[in-house]
């Protein structure tokens, strides 16, 4: 009797899935639908994916060693890979509690004088969020949760700050939209690597008697909270101009 081997469509399955799951992430970043689109889509879709996989995938599995087709069992073996590599955000989660972060997506080295946009508006393309400062509430909120985030202090003219601001957001990928060397301000946009959400930044340099002093503030253009996004950009670009 001839057996059945079910590890080639195991396999397609399970292929078949993991390009789903990863055109969900990446989708909006070669044009295919807006971030917010593969976001609402992978968080609906992709667990429910790695579960049939993995369990599609675990059957096939035993099935081919109990009947000792061990070439089989291989396939069926990198199907399960593939869909445990779909299912790595939760288990991540289920194994490391997600940090919890306040519901706010506009973070700055300064809340009470924020840097301003002017060349950005709330008219920018896919923007819900105002580039309004929220004020004093969301200035506590910061506070609590991410106290690191300050004004950056430097032994530089204001000019070779700016200069070193420009140099360090080049480097992180910004796209640069705007620059005034007169004011020393910079606006940029950044995308996270993720489902491609656009975050825009203002840095403003101000000339101090022992040097200078750099203000960073980073806004979502989508969702209330950022995730922690915004915070980890300031202090990345933070860490950088320190060096």
């Amino acid at each position: 009797m001839k057996r059945i081997d079910l590890s080639n469509t195991v396999l397609f399955v399970a292929i078949s899935c993991f390009l789903i799951a990863a055109l969900m992430v990446f989708g909006s970043s070669i044009g295919l639908w807006e971030p917010i689109v593969g976001f609402g889509a992978s968080r609906n879709y992709n667990n429910i994916l790695g579960y049939i996989v993995v369990v599609s995938a675990s059957i096939s599995t035993v099935f081919n060693l109990y009947g000792k087709q061990f070439k089989s069992a291989v396939k069926s073996l990198i199907a399960l890979v593939l869909g445990l590599m779909i299912l790595a955000p939760a288990i991540a989660n289920m194994i490391k509690e997600p940090t919890r972060y306040p519901p706010i997506h506009d973070i700055t080295t300064d809340t009470q004088t924020p840097p301003q946009f002017t060349f950005l508006t709330d008219q920018r393309p896919g923007s819900k969020n105002t580039l309004v400062y929220g004020g004093e509430e969301i200035a506590q909120q910061q506070l609590k949760a991410f106290p690191n985030i300050k004004p950056l202090t430097a032994n530089l003219t204001a000019e070779k700050a700016y200069d070193k601001a420009m140099i360090i957001a080049n480097s992180m990928g910004w796209k640069i939209v705007a620059k005034n060397p007169a004011l020393y301000t910079i606006e940029a946009t950044a995308r996270t690597a993720f489902f491609n959400f656009a975050d825009d930044i203002v840095i403003r340099v101000s000339a101090e008697e022992t040097g200078s002093r750099i203000d960073i503030r980073s806004v979502s253009r989508i969702g209330r909270g950022d995730r922690g996004v915004n915070a980890k950009r300031i202090t990345e670009f933070s860490k950088r101009f320190a060096n």
